[in-house]
């Protein structure tokens, strides 16, 4: 295995902001004071001018945004996903979504694997509320290669969005030459057995139950879904015709994230069964990510048990 491929989710964005700093003189980087921690130091250190930190601070950095898109700037607002989210979701739904700004919102740390800062730092609602939000784009990556590649598409497109990110260095699913198209689902397997949908880095989880599943001649189709909003109802529709039931995996609380936005095109077009593997109404809590996925019924041997229980239903 590569190097390369075992990468921190937010290196992918980093070094996207790099690429575009040097193309397109209209980008601009905003952060909360944790600029080590998402990456965004790097474009800071090249691109002093086009950068702002503007300390814990994150509703007035999202309405500086605003003000920046109005001048024709194409502003990154990066923080933990469970700060933007949250704190400043007031700021994002009545200045940025309402007229439709062109502001890109980056939150990292998404999901328990951010590990030992606990409850307080795991953005495990941040899909939910940014979703439901009016004309806003939500993108959830699955390693760094792709995250690069959202980055930048992001950066062509008008408009509010959202991209998670996560924290701990996960083996890369893709590669540098995989295609990604922001609302096109990615088939990262075709099986017989049934298939099962993801979002973002649990992908590597999901991947390591593949191989553990193929030991149990268990062949499962494996579906990135690393657009939520606009998500790909056309792929969605054409499994559940295919198999009749459905998994889907993902860092986030049921309530709201992928499993609920894929059961909501099912109800409008091809009711099948579904079986949902995310956070149960709980928080997140303080841990190693190895074990907290564990806990959490999301490691890939968790994976394994409930692929092979529902296969067998």
């Amino acid at each position: 295995m590569k190097t390369q491929d075992i990468k921190p989710i937010r290196d992918g964005y980093g070094n996207a902001l790099l690429k575009l700093g040097e193309t397109n003189p209209n980008v601009l980087v905003l952060d909360a004071d944790l600029s080590t921690s998402t990456r965004t130091n790097w474009f800071g250190e090249k691109f002093p001018d086009r950068f702002i930190d503007v300390g814990i601070a994150e509703q007035n950095m999202v309405d500086i945004a605003a003000g920046l898109s109005l001048e024709g700037k194409i502003p990154f607002v990066t923080t933990y996903g469970v700060f933007v989210s949250g704190r400043a979701f007031d700021q994002l739904r009545n200045t940025v979504c309402y007229s439709q700004l062109n502001v890109k919102i980056v939150g990292s740390h998404g999901g328990i694997s951010v590990g030992p800062d606990g409850g307080s730092h795991q953005a495990i609602e941040d899909i939910a509320l940014m979703r439901i939000l009016p004309s806003m784009t939500v993108v959830v990556p699955c390693d760094h290669f792709q995250a690069y590649k959202a980055t930048m598409q992001l950066a062509k497109m008008k408009g509010p969005a959202y991209l998670r990110l996560a924290r701990e260095a996960t083996k890369a699913i893709t590669n540098e030459n995989s295609n990604f198209e922001i609302g096109k689902a990615q088939i990262v397997n075709e099986g017989e057995d049934c298939a099962i949908f993801f979002a973002g880095t649990i992908g590597s989880e999901v991947m390591k139950a593949l191989e553990l599943l193929h030991d149990k001649n268990i062949f499962p189709t494996i579906i990135n879904i690393h657009t939520i909003k606009p998500i790909d109802k056309e792929c969605i529709i054409k499994y559940a015709k295919k198999f009749g039931k459905l998994m889907t995996v993902e860092e986030h609380l049921q309530a709201g994230g992928l499993g609920s936005a894929i059961a909501e095109v099912l109800a409008e077009n091809y009711p099948a069964k579904m079986k949902m593997l995310a956070i149960y109404d709980r928080f997140g809590e303080s841990g190693k990510p190895d074990v907290l996925l564990d806990a959490f019924g999301l490691s890939a041997r968790k994976i394994c048990e409930q692929v092979e229980e529902f296969v067998k239903e």
